[in-house]
């Protein structure tokens, strides 16, 4: 009885093992060191009546822990967690800046100028930070996709490494343009009358954002969904799939 019991409990670990994340998991990345800090942020601010550099300050205490946790677990830094960390850090020091409203205007571009360099850094490294946040958006917590993406990023399938250069093209074209918008804001700040660009920073940062999203879905998001249902339907149809569920009825 108690090694029946045992081996049930051997199957399940190796079930939960093989079982694709549900869409929440998919999420958790996003959820956790993105909207967590974002909005504690607004609440610490807005909410509780805190001052900016408090606000920031604790804000950051969620991003930190993260990282300073992934690097004494897992031995490498958690890419989004010490991006906003760093943003967070950088708005702290931004935050003593006054006086000269331009310079008060241009300091807008130092927060895009590190998220920009964060991106473009990851792609060099070749762990492109960006796909974090585009992977729920393409899997949609479908296993088959789950699955697919898990082959097409580990290099197990045919079509990885066209996968894997989107995927860091993905990420570059996000990197260069927030590069980009930070320097227009620079120079806008010091080009253009005060009054204007006070309103002119948001109309091109919406720009900005509006033309990268059309632009990295047509070189990466497009092309990576036509890869993961390929890879997907492949799979589907290859009557190797289920070798791992018949180890797991042999072992029962």
């Amino acid at each position: 009885m108690t090694k029946n019991t045992g081996n049930q409990g051997q199957d399940k670990q190796r079930q939960d093992q093989h079982r694709p994340p549900s869409a929440l998991e998919n999420f958790k990345p996003l959820l956790i060191d993105v909207a967590l800090p974002l909005g504690s942020y607004y609440v610490f601010k807005e909410a509780l009546g805190m001052s900016t550099f408090a606000a920031l300050a604790w804000s950051s205490v969620g991003p930190a822990v993260r990282t300073v946790w992934s690097l004494v677990r897992k031995r490498s830094a958690n890419g989004l967690a010490l991006l906003i960390l760093t943003v967070n850090v950088v708005g702290l020091a931004l935050s003593f800046v006054s006086g000269d409203p331009r310079l008060m205007l241009a300091k807008d571009g130092a927060v895009s100028s590190t998220v920009a360099l964060g991106i473009l850094v990851s792609v060099a490294l070749g762990r492109p930070m960006m796909t974090e946040g585009m992977k729920p958006f393409l899997v949609k917590g479908d296993p088959a996709k789950e699955g697919a993406w898990q082959r097409l990023t580990s290099g197990a399938a045919a079509g990885s490494a066209v996968f894997r250069r989107k995927e860091r093209a993905f990420s570059l074209v996000w990197g260069v343009a927030l590069l980009l918008e930070c320097v227009a804001r620079v120079v806008g700040a010091y080009t253009i009358p005060v009054d204007t660009m006070v309103w002119l920073g948001g109309v091109l940062m919406a720009v900005v954002m509006v033309v990268t999203f059309v632009v990295s879905g047509a070189v990466a998001v497009v092309p990576m969904e036509c890869l993961l249902a390929e890879e997907a339907a492949a799979k589907h149809s290859d009557p190797a799939e289920p070798a791992d569920q018949a180890q797991l009825a042999a072992a029962a």
